[in-house]
């Protein structure tokens, strides 16, 4: 659940990583500079300012220091020339010929950490994001400690193998509607986003939606050419039953795009795993949650030392 736009002071200014010629925009919470360092990825085609800051001032309090960062083609960072199709359920189930890949999307966040000096991070992940979570564990393991996923399907996973998973209604609703250039359709697109994905046991607050919104205009959400590129992007890496990190999965019972099978089919497959399911949520983090959210990562933590890498 979205919350008032926070003061300028909780975050760093917007500071950029280079992978070769992408450029990836990224900042830390300013009340959580000392710690175990926390890298914060975010879903589908959105801004990086779409981590709720209560949420980052819990994992601060847990003992993290929280950075956070736009994937290409979202928010600050590069937009790649547009090859793609529209509709970003098409690039989900059928292959074609994309402008980049999953390992390119990996190879940004080691961009980020080593711009933020950072050997060796945990990583959060929710949505798109808890997928590239697992990819950056599995093609990077030397830079990840601990891996959590929220909301997000099994890396391994795609093309019509997906649909087991899905429930295609809201995408399909999103992916729709039509929101025409500009400041406020940006607004528009972000309220219907926040609306679609909230947690129908928890209340939604669509005014404090609209003000965040507002605060933070974002044009991801209603770019589904960019959407197209980033979920289109094919994984050619680790089979995830190789992961050998401390994971923990997190998905709401009624996430209203997948379905908790995609949660317990992440848990069967990564050794030693810990899977926590939420009544009531939906595809969001309510803020109810954050303070069980902060310290199951941080129990997590505790855990990293890396398991025998599986054959």
């Amino acid at each position: 659940m979205p919350e008032q736009a926070p003061p300028a002071t909780h975050w760093s200014t917007t500071r950029f990583a280079d992978n070769d010629e992408v450029r990836l925009a990224y900042d830390t919470f300013e009340d959580a500079t000392e710690g175990a360092p926390l890298l914060l990825i975010m879903g589908l085609g959105v801004a990086r300012h779409w981590w709720p800051t209560g949420l980052c001032q819990a994992f601060a309090d847990a003992g993290f220091a929280v950075a956070r960062y736009d994937q290409r083609d979202a928010g600050d960072s590069s937009r790649i020339p547009d090859t793609a199709p529209s509709n970003p359920l098409r690039s989900l189930l059928r292959a074609r010929p994309a402008p980049y890949t999953a390992e390119d999307m990996t190879d940004d966040a080691v961009a980020v950490l080593d711009a933020l000096s950072w050997d060796r991070a945990h990583v959060f992940g929710h949505s798109l994001g808890g997928l590239l979570a697992q990819r950056l564990a599995l093609r990077h393991p030397g830079r990840v400690a601990s891996v959590t996923t929220s909301a997000a399907l099994p890396s391994d996973v795609a093309g019509l193998r997906v649909l087991r998973y899905l429930r295609p209604g809201l995408l399909t609703r999103l992916a729709r509607a039509r929101f025409p250039e500009g400041r406020e359709s940006d607004i528009e697109a972000s309220v219907a986003v926040w609306r679609g994905v909230s947690s129908p046991g928890y209340p939604f607050d669509e005014a404090a939606a609209r003000a965040w919104a507002e605060a933070q205009a974002d044009t991801g959400p209603r770019d589904t050419k960019a959407q197209s590129r980033q979920i289109g992007a094919p994984w050619h890496g680790p089979a995830l039953r190789t992961l050998g990190h401390p994971t923990l999965i997190l998905h709401g019972q009624e996430d209203p795009i997948l379905r908790v099978a995609a949660a317990r089919a992440t848990a069967r497959t990564v050794p030693d795993s810990r899977l926590v399911t939420y009544p009531g949520v939906g595809h969001d983090l309510p803020a109810a949650l954050w303070p069980d959210v902060a310290r199951r990562v941080a129990t997590l933590a505790t855990s990293t030392t890396l398991r025998p890498t599986r054959p």
